[in-house]
């Protein structure tokens, strides 16, 4: 199985400017994430980025940079903007890595190009994980997502999804455990797999109120009536890099 994987990174990160940059365990995230992406066997590793600094600090530990526009308003537009330049054909699968998600485990990359590559019909593919806290239900920064029986989404949100009608209405979220729920949730992990020729597709996609609402970039994709295949990741991923004090628990 052949696949790439690019890491869109920016600087100017509205609550953490020069995120990519920051250290950790001595070395900048980026860094981090481009390991991860070779540990999972990656054919090829590029950091997307339309600033300088990041790509002056990844070329000296020696990964490949793709220069971009600074106007994208997604990591999935950036990367294809990098799959036009460098003119890789339709068939590619791309695995687009956050930038913030130091320690994500290279099982989980690897996991969402085997999916693509197992499932020739799907054009897209993410991963969650069951939550196991309460708290993150009810969190607007902890992305849910509801899948069918095929595994593709149904729809992704920060809202509490799906909604239990009998136990939210009834109790405060303190007085509610997971045994009392009667579904399970899916935390959505920031992982995405496509091939080439659909990212490109994406470009074309004029956005829609929801991924505005929810500010989801992915939410685009089911709008438009495209399937997107989640599984369930083989290891749990810490959660990624948000706020300067989010970085404490990897130091």
């Amino acid at each position: 199985m052949n696949f790439i994987v690019i890491i869109p990174a920016r600087y100017g990160s509205s609550r953490f400017p020069g995120k990519p940059l920051a250290l950790i365990k001595g070395k900048p995230m980026i860094q981090h994430v481009v390991e991860r992406a070779r540990e999972a066997g990656a054919q090829k590793v590029i950091v997307a980025t339309d600033d300088e600094r990041i790509a002056t600090v990844v070329k000296a530990f020696g990964a490949e940079v793709c220069m971009t526009r600074n106007d994208h308003e997604s990591g999935t537009s950036r990367i294809a903007e990098v799959l036009e330049t460098l003119n890789y054909t339709d068939d590619t699968i791309v695995v687009n890595v956050q930038g913030d998600e130091p320690f994500i485990p290279a099982t989980n990359i690897q996991q969402v190009a085997q999916n693509l590559h197992d499932n020739s019909h799907i054009p897209m593919a993410t991963l969650g994980f069951p939550i196991s806290d309460v708290d993150d239900i009810f969190n607007p920064n902890v992305v849910k997502v509801i899948t069918n029986s095929n595994k593709h989404a149904m729809y992704f949100s920060r809202a509490a999804m799906p909604f239990d009608r009998d136990e939210f209405s009834n109790k405060s979220v303190d007085n509610i455990s997971m045994s009392d729920l009667s579904s399970a949730y899916l935390r959505h992990i920031g992982i995405y797999g496509y091939r080439a020729g659909f990212v490109k597709q994406y470009r074309s996609m004029p956005a829609s109120q929801l991924e505005k609402t929810e500010s989801l970039e992915q939410l685009r994709v089911l709008w438009h009536g495209h399937v997107i295949h989640v599984d369930v990741a083989k290891n749990a991923p810490p959660h990624g890099v948000d706020t300067p004090d989010d970085l404490q628990q990897f130091q």
